[in-house]
């Protein structure tokens, strides 16, 4: 099971997306940790409606992308794991949704798929910011709600206003069958028939 899972297909492609997760956080490094982030890197989130590998990768590019964080410590703890957990939860709402086909299907997998980064990361992220990285009147209930509404925001934007084109792209080449966005599967084994040689016929009795 695991040999089939862990193809060198997916092992690149989960390489491919760590790094661009990596590569476009530190490009923003300076607006992509705080309260309202600039980090066009979350549209990635909405790749394991498509690649399981997907998960995993979030999870480490988040951890290294993190090493750029005011918030080191937390953010190379609680942050990577809110990203696992949404990845997961995103994941699975890629499974429910293989059966079904239409543009009202694929809108209500994105829309349900993109939920989990951005509502995951609102209600925890704030909390880190607020509760144990502030102290004294900074550390309130009111400025909590007010960095989920800022969270719920930026995280929006990302995830959906870049997802949503990445996801319709990513689909674009899978339905094109193009071999980087394509698992390759082993076509069954056809017998072959038996070919009559018209150029020697079997005498007649």
């Amino acid at each position: 099971m695991f040999r089939n899972f862990f193809t060198t297909k997916r092992i690149c492609r989960a390489g491919v997306i760590a790094a661009l997760y990596v590569a476009l956080t530190y490009a923003f490094a300076p607006v992509a940790f705080g309260i309202f982030q600039v980090r066009p890197a979350e549209a990635l989130t909405i790749l394991p409606l498509f690649f399981p590998e997907a998960i995993p990768a979030l999870y480490v590019g988040c951890l290294l992308a993190n090493l750029a964080s005011p918030f080191l410590v937390y953010d190379l703890t609680i942050g990577p794991l809110v990203t696992l957990a949404a990845a997961i939860c995103t994941y699975f709402i890629g499974v429910a949704f293989r059966k079904y086909t239409g543009k009202g299907a694929a809108a209500l997998k994105v829309g349900l798929g993109g939920i989990f980064p951005v509502l995951f990361n609102a209600f925890v992220i704030p909390a880190v910011i607020v509760f144990l990285c502030s102290e004294g009147a900074d550390a309130t209930i009111a400025a909590y709600w007010l960095s989920f509404g800022s969270f719920v925001l930026s995280e929006g934007i990302w995830v959906y206003a870049l997802g949503i084109p990445l996801y319709l792209l990513v689909d674009r080449m899978r339905a094109k069958g193009v071999a980087v966005f394509t698992d390759d599967k082993k076509k069954p084994l056809v017998a072959s028939e038996p070919v009559n040689d018209q150029s020697h016929p079997t005498p007649q009795a």
